[in-house]
């Protein structure tokens, strides 16, 4: 009966060790998809928001090229977030 109770101990262990196994492969994998995706995409987004809210508050009278700038900015904004968009 000993032999047999020891049995049943080693086929439960190796049991449990297999779904543990399994559930921290799960676990694992889905850390990888939880973490946070293109930080310095998302970085880069922010300042360019950022400059073109300075840009909209700055004065006019600038050459032309506060206009030029701000264009050139909403570009990079599409830019950005179509790469974002492309990596997700």
């Amino acid at each position: 009966m000993d032999q047999q109770a020891s049995w049943f101990t080693k086929r439960r262990l190796t049991r449990i060790a297999a779904v543990a196994t399994i559930g921290l492969v799960s676990f694992a994998g889905g850390c990888v998809v939880a973490a946070p995706p293109q930080p310095h995409m998302y970085n880069a987004l922010t300042a360019l928001q950022n400059a073109r809210t300075e840009l909209q508050v700055a004065e006019a009278n600038k050459g032309g090229h506060r206009v030029t700038a701000l264009r050139l900015i909403n570009e990079a904004i599409g830019e950005v977030q179509a790469g974002i968009a492309a990596g997700s």
